[in-house]
């Protein structure tokens, strides 16, 4: 098992990748603790993990909010002995922050991602790394899209928050390898089967016309396979990297687009 006895924390892990992350981590030996702001999709997936034998704890935490996080990494530490890994996969709905152009939109919803993504992904991987450096050991993760690094219509704040997310990867990684802990990013395209896709297609729509099938299809043909990412290869490759056998991957984002973008 490439997790075997790793302890990691997964904020919102009630949502489609950070449930299914849980559950791939669980399956390699991981001891996970899920968190999320609302407790009842987060109990599901422990339910899941435990009926299947594997080992898994679910809290209500605000990812926004410094007090319960570290509350909750200290109960953490007090009942497995430390911190292996964190992985953020905290979003919010994109129908709140996309389909308005960059013109026409107000300072507030541009700065909303920002506030969310951003700002989540610095108190969790602060807090974890307090944690971690004591250790000289420790994986800091999490989740970004194509939008950091393509120009899109009608995204708003998100793309510039996503690449903010991962400019603080490589800024985090440049402090934290020294001490031993390795912090990388996931850049998937999109899932069909996560709620971030549909919410981006729903306020696009109605300007372009399409409907939810010819929307994936657009995706997929930008891919080399001329199809979308699942969720489970997006987690697989977030175990690989949270694992020993990517001890060379830090202060970098690790490109899942299937080749709809370039490096």
């Amino acid at each position: 098992m490439l997790l075997h006895d790793k302890v990691a924390v997964i904020y919102g892990a009630g949502g489609g990748i950070g449930g299914a992350v849980a559950r791939a981590f669980a399956a390699e030996g991981a001891k996970v603790f899920l968190t999320g702001r609302s407790l009842a999709p987060v109990e599901v997936v422990a339910k899941d993990i435990v009926s299947a034998g594997g080992s898994a704890e679910a809290a209500e935490v605000d990812a926004l909010d410094e007090q319960a996080v570290d509350r909750h990494l200290q109960s953490v530490i007090d009942r497995a002995g430390r911190v292996d890994i964190s992985f953020n996969a905290v979003g919010i709905s994109n129908a709140e922050i996309v389909g308005v152009p960059l013109a026409e939109l107000g300072v507030e919803q541009f700065s909303l991602p920002f506030a969310t993504y951003a700002t989540s992904y610095f108190l969790t991987a602060r807090l974890a790394a307090r944690r971690m450096i004591p250790n000289q050991s420790g994986v800091i993760m999490t989740v970004t899209a194509l939008h950091s690094r393509t120009g899109l219509p009608l995204v708003g704040g998100y793309g510039p928050a996503q690449a903010a997310k991962e400019a603080l990867t490589r800024d985090l990684s440049a402090e934290l390898a020294p001490h031993g802990i390795r912090v990388v990013g996931l850049r998937p395209q999109g899932m069909p089967e996560t709620r971030t896709i549909k919410d981006a297609f729903l306020p696009r729509a109605k300007a372009s016309g399409m409907t939810w099938e010819q929307w994936q299809e657009l995706l997929a043909s930008r891919t080399h396979p001329r199809r979308l990412m699942t969720l489970d290869e997006a987690a697989n490759m977030a175990v690989l990297m949270a694992s020993d056998k990517a001890s060379g991957m830090t202060g970098t984002t690790v490109n899942l687009t299937m080749g709809s973008l370039d490096d």
